[in-house]
């Protein structure tokens, strides 16, 4: 029997089937796509020709900018051509692509959410040995080092995927290619994909958690023995930015894949879907230039010149 992931198109359910929001709906998400790469190649652009945001701090904001640049465009533009054709159909090999990106993405988010987080234990609880732990050759490394996991990690579902027969012509209930949507259409037994994927969740996805949650345990013990008004303020300053961004991303995470009507609340899950892969990257560049004041004055003085 021929392979039929070479030949075979799914459906994607989309936000929504009436044909009369198909419009609004595209130029609302056209609106969102337009102003999350401006926000975010705005703060590229002033980390990259500011001489005060060029630190570690902000040389790892400006990658998450970068990775959330990468990471709604995986999935928007795909949307936008569904809202405007109407038909949500792709193909297996394209499918599996979306997913393979949208992988690296979240876990490049992740992985770089938790270096972050030791970047700020590092500038909190070891202030006078920051230069020396966080060198520019050390960032560069850490970057390195979790971009090249997180190619490295969808690779193992892609492969697995590639070996699976699609048969059945349920729609995906999602508006883009997710991997247990995925697996739910496919006419071959999916126990070691399911297996596979709780598994590496558990053991990757509980470590990158540790390691960004443990440090502010640390960092919070750390603040409240502070001495100086000024200096707590501060260091809750600089950290709470990082919370925030880490809190959404995490919370409509795993809202989104571990609330207990996961596999039969598909309207829930369009709305929360939107949130992760969507809104967040919206919402980071105002959270990081908003409550950030070295920020907000090097956009003045780039606005001046």
């Amino acid at each position: 029997m021929e392979n039929q992931t070479t030949s075979y198109t799914l459906v994607l359910s989309g936000l929504s089937d009436l044909p009369s929001l198909q419009l609004p709906l595209f130029l609302v998400f056209l609106l969102v796509y337009l102003m999350t790469l401006t926000g975010n190649l705005l703060i590229v652009l002033l980390i990259c020709t500011d001489s005060h945001l060029q630190t570690p701090m902000y040389f790892f904001l400006g990658t998450l900018a970068c990775l959330d640049m990468g990471f709604t465009s995986v999935t928007i533009p795909r949307m936008l051509f569904d809202f405007h054709t109407q038909k949500r159909l792709i193909s297996i090999q394209a499918c599996i692509t979306q997913i393979y990106f949208i992988l690296l993405f979240a876990a490049s988010e992740l992985s770089l959410l938790a270096v972050m987080s030791y970047d700020r234990y590092v500038a909190i609880c070891r202030p006078l040995h920051y230069t020396q732990i966080m060198h520019w050759k050390t960032c560069v490394l850490l970057v390195l080092g979790l971009l090249i996991f997180s190619m490295l990690y969808p690779l193992v579902h892609v492969l697995l995927l590639l070996k699976l027969t699609f048969c059945r012509l349920n729609p995906l209930q999602s508006f883009f290619c997710d991997l247990p949507q995925l697996l739910l259409v496919s006419c071959s037994d999916t126990f070691i994909n399911v297996f596979l994927s709780l598994f590496l969740a558990i053991l990757f996805g509980g470590g990158i958690f540790a390691l960004t949650f443990c440090p502010y345990i640390i960092i919070l013990n750390t603040i409240m023995k502070m001495q100086s008004k000024a200096m707590r303020s501060k260091a809750f300053s600089t950290c709470s930015s990082h919370l925030a961004a880490v809190f959404i991303f995490y919370g409509t995470l795993f809202f989104s894949y571990f609330h207990p009507n996961a596999k039969t609340n598909s309207a829930v899950d369009k709305v929360v879907s939107v949130f992760y892969t969507i809104l967040t990257p919206l919402v980071n560049p105002l959270i990081y230039s908003l409550r950030n004041k070295i920020m907000k004055i090097s956009l003045k003085r780039a606005v001046c010149k």
